[in-house]
């Protein structure tokens, strides 16, 4: 089964972090980089040898270049990134489907939301070094998510309670 392998593979690199993070965050941190290198690829992809960096015109719209691009690579990484996460990760919960990939994709508009809202404090308020400042955001968000994956989208219920609703 895929689920078993990609598991059994994750947790052969583990053993190191024991010390520094339990495994679901190990876990967390291997599928998230994973999907984030899956996602820079076909953004790659996408950008120069699909749309040839061109605007793609979708006859009611033009959409820029790497907003096409953007946009075709989240197509993947999101289901990806949601499947990693349910399966993998937050195995362990016990809400229905369609509750986590609601709760997942609400915490994706926040999350884009926050990337958005820290880099203009960070670079145009505080003239942080661009760069820098995306370190720094990127510290924030990814601690938000898993935060916010952890006790809200893919939340364990107690024992005998059965899956809440959205």
């Amino acid at each position: 089964m895929v689920k078993k392998r990609i598991i059994a593979f994750i947790d052969y690199f583990y053993p190191p972090f024991s010390r520094f993070m339990p495994l679901q965050t190990f876990r967390y941190a291997a599928c998230g980089g994973g999907n984030t290198i899956l996602d820079i690829c076909l953004f790659s992809i996408s950008y120069n040898f699909i749309l040839h960096k061109q605007d793609l015109d979708l006859g009611f719209y033009v959409l820029r270049p790497h907003i096409a691009a953007f946009l075709m690579a989240f197509f993947v990484s999101f289901p990806v990134g949601f499947l990693l996460n349910r399966n993998i990760v937050f195995s362990e919960s016990t809400l229905h489907g369609r509750v986590q990939l609601f709760r997942y994709f609400l915490l994706i508009v926040a999350c884009v939301l926050l990337n958005y809202i820290f880099l203009k404090l960070f670079v145009e308020q505080w003239h942080i070094y661009p760069t820098i400042a995306k370190i720094f955001t990127t510290f924030i968000v990814v601690t938000f998510s898993y935060l916010t994956q952890k006790n809200y989208t893919f939340k364990a219920g107690q024992q005998g309670t059965p899956p809440d609703g959205i």
